[in-house]
């Protein structure tokens, strides 16, 4: 009984070690892939109200991802993995879903939220667990910051902040288009809106401008022929209107109805097609707004960009496009130069970047998270965005 239960023994441990020498099983095999890919996780507006800005910085991520991993990928040949979740344009949804991919799948770094307000509510859920966190459109100028002025390691920003804007269109009204008395008009409900109202209102009393009125809106209203009467009765020779492209579509095709017919200023939050199919393109003149690239710029690099955009996806790229394309590959260039998919060798490489050439300009990263670059001022004409000038900081 004994030699036949030490035969049996044997026999066990032969076959156990034939199926540890044979074929990978699929378990095996998934751990291999695994190890084969970098995960970043995509937290975006892909529905609600702001959804075009989600939607085209999405696409932006995704053509450079297929560019990178086509040309060897990252970290000696890993290929990037993009996992991408709609965060409805909703502050709370914006931070579920900043959650989910960090503790379920398990993203070595988040890009987005778009907006400033959602990509607060994720930036917390991204700080507490010290994943990298990089949005290239939120401009809130605390975004990387904290009410102390701390800076918040893990956060990080491709875009100018309000700040730069909100200057850049006080100079822009005072000394180009030569106005000295501005009205205001600004979404109450919006983190974007003031910060770009507070700076250009300063600046502007600064260089000896008079703010007429400040008038204010919540976002969703369609009405705003009351408010613009009341800016029309203050007489101002120039209308700032910082906010995003629904409302400013209506508010400026009602303000024109009103015989107010000042130029319009504003910030990026205008680059949406919908915007021209809300106002209407004959509505779209004397209307300028900074922006972070123009599809009009010739240089080699932008070119190559537009045509490969335009094979993908069959249309022009917007500024949106652009920074979520240049996103991804800021991303990438901080990953290798890291050495390893892991969240705080990335947020070193990223806070050390300098001299990044990217489609929507050369950017190094300040003390502060934020981009040392310039912004592009372009003017609506009969719809169209013509190019008027680049401002460097």
């Amino acid at each position: 009984m004994r030699k036949k239960l030490s035969l049996l023994l044997a026999f066990v441990l032969l076959v156990g070690l034939f199926v540890g020498c044979g074929p990978k099983t699929a378990s095996n095999k998934k751990v291999e892939d695994s190890d084969a890919k970098v995960k970043v996780g995509l937290d975006y507006e892909l529905s609600g109200d702001v959804a075009t800005y989600g939607q085209s910085l999405v696409e932006g991520i995704e053509l450079a991802a297929e560019e990178i991993n086509k040309s060897g990928g990252v970290l000696g040949g890993k290929q990037i993995e993009l996992d991408k979740a709609d965060n409805k344009s909703d502050n709370a949804e914006a931070a579920n879903v900043a959650t989910k991919l960090i503790t379920n799948d398990r993203v070595v770094a988040i890009l987005g939220p778009a907006t400033s307000g959602n990509t607060k509510a994720a930036s917390a859920v991204a700080t507490r667990h010290k994943v990298p966190l990089i949005s290239a459109s939120a401009t809130a100028d605390d975004i990387t910051v904290d009410s102390n002025g701390k800076v918040r390691d893990y956060i990080f920003k491709t875009c100018f902040s309000d700040s730069f804007q909100g200057v850049i269109m006080a100079n822009f009204a005072y000394e180009d288009l030569q106005k000295k008395n501005a009205a205001v008009l600004i979404d109450s409900t919006s983190d974007y809106s003031k910060g770009l109202a507070k700076n250009f209102k300063q600046k502007f009393g600064e260089l000896g401008g008079k703010i007429t009125t400040e008038q204010a809106y919540q976002a969703k209203e369609k009405d705003f022929r009351a408010v613009l009467t009341k800016i029309k009765g203050s007489n101002p020779d120039v209308l700032y209107l910082p906010g995003y492209y629904e409302s400013v579509g209506l508010i400026v095709k009602q303000a024109r109805e009103l015989g107010l017919n000042v130029p319009v200023l504003g910030g990026d939050g205008y680059d949406s097609p919908k915007l021209t199919q809300i106002a209407g393109n004959d509505v779209l003149n004397d209307v300028y707004f900074t922006n972070h690239y123009s599809s009009k710029d010739t240089s080699p690099e932008v070119v190559k960009f537009i045509n490969a955009f335009k094979a993908k996806y069959n249309k022009v790229p917007d500024a949106f496009n652009a920074l979520g394309y240049d996103l991804e590959y800021f991303l990438a260039d901080a990953l290798n130069r890291a050495g390893a998919a892991d969240p705080a060798k990335i947020k070193e490489a990223l806070a050390s970047t300098k001299d990044f050439k990217g489609i929507t300009g050369t950017l190094s990263i300040d003390e502060f998270h934020n981009p040392v670059k310039a912004a592009t001022i372009l003017e609506m004409k009969d719809g169209v965005q013509t190019f008027v000038k680049k401002q460097q900081p």
